[in-house]
């Protein structure tokens, strides 16, 4: 695993963007998609919104929907998942002193048509985020499903495909992205890891 978090960390250093392609193993994959497919059925996601303090529901901004984790929700495969967050956390703290000592995450649906527009992930009004992590949950993801998340820097654009198992982690403050519009259902685990 510690392999894994070094490939994160490494690309981050050198691209400011990290990418690990396996980070969320097959068998883990799976069970957390068929736990948000359920989810999705049982009609328990939420229209997403942006901002904190005061929500903005604008679907010419934002158009996917969320369930948020938990470990009180005490789900095997999620808690997993929160083992290796915490796993990377650690690693993460003690290689490069980053002082995290919180996180948050939720499942992303975003059905056919469905994007977000170029955005960062800190609050004006909040910088507790620091680190940005999405996990993809997409088998046999093809081009033309679309639903890249393409990153914006001034030493050019970077479109990374959605696929299964693939982590990216960047700076909440300093990457500006989004997510292209989406002609499949498209889903992930997003979240931030916060210094309180």
């Amino acid at each position: 695993m510690q392999t894994d978090f070094e490939t994160l960390i490494s690309e981050f250093i050198e691209n400011k963007v990290g990418i690990c392609q396996h980070f969320i193993k097959d068998d883990l994959a799976t069970h957390l998609k068929i736990n948000l497919l359920a989810l999705h059925q049982q009609k328990l996601l939420l229209a997403a919104g942006t901002g904190n303090t005061e929500k903005l529901f604008d679907k010419s901004i934002r158009s996917d929907a969320i369930f948020w984790l938990d470990r009180k929700n005490n789900d095997r495969y999620e808690n997993q998942f929160f083992d290796l967050m915490d796993d990377f956390i650690r690693y993460l703290n003690s290689s490069c002193f980053a002082g995290i000592t919180d996180y948050e995450f939720h499942y992303s649906m975003y059905e056919i048509g469905s994007f977000y527009k170029k955005h960062f992930d800190q609050f004006q009004n909040d910088s507790n985020r620091k680190y940005s992590m999405i996990s993809y949950l997409n088998n046999n993801w093809v081009a033309a499903d679309g639903g890249e998340l393409l990153i914006h820097q001034s030493s050019g654009n970077q479109q990374i495909s959605p696929t299964q198992g693939k982590t990216i982690f960047f700076n909440s403050n300093e990457i500006e992205h989004e997510v292209l519009v989406t002609h499949q259902q498209r889903m992930s685990i997003t979240g931030w890891l916060k210094n309180n």
